[in-house]
């Protein structure tokens, strides 16, 4: 039998981060599932969630990543999953996109809920600003699940939304 938990890291960013952490979980018995990694302004977060042993208890486990030293002044939170690890259809990819342009604010927010419309499912999403002339530029990167039935009609409608805020929209079937 296996103990299902979710942990989550928040420190300044490194060189050599996820290999620390994802080394460690290994020795302590840890299996991996959903696991995710992003770098936020000079910090970093890592999500996952995980299997371990019945024998291993989750507090230890959460002391003995406090206790890394590339973790020293990080926030560190191992927890009991309390729902289903794996998840259903709609948290399977079946597009990534990617748009870009100036930034602006209320960008994603207009984005986000044009997907919304078609029941369109965020898996996973990544923005970034790039600072530059002008304000700079603003790039998304999102893993989403489109219903079939409506996938077409939901790309196009993210398109035209993109391009009336004067962005960049491409994308690509997984």
């Amino acid at each position: 039998m296996a103990r299902t938990a979710r942990i989550s890291i928040f420190c300044p960013d490194r060189t050599g981060l996820v290999a620390a952490i994802t080394g460690r979980l290994f020795d302590l018995g840890a299996n991996l599932a959903d696991t995710t990694f992003a770098v936020l302004g000079k910090g970093a977060e890592f999500a996952a969630v995980c299997d371990f042993p019945d024998s291993v208890e989750l507090a230890a486990v959460e002391a003995d990543l406090r206790g890394l030293p590339d973790l020293a002044q990080a926030e560190v939170t191992v927890r009991g999953f309390p729902l289903d690890p794996v998840h259903d259809e709609s948290g399977h990819i079946t597009h990534q996109i990617v748009v870009s342009g100036a930034d602006r604010p209320g960008l994603l927010a207009r984005l986000c809920e044009t997907l919304v419309g078609f029941r369109a499912n965020i898996v996973r999403l990544n923005s970034e600003r790039i600072p530059g002339a002008g304000g700079g530029r603003y790039v998304v990167h999102i893993a989403v699940s489109i219903p079939a039935a409506g996938a077409v009609a939901c790309l196009a409608t993210l398109s035209n939304t993109a391009q009336g805020l004067q962005l960049a929209c491409h994308w690509e079937k997984v």
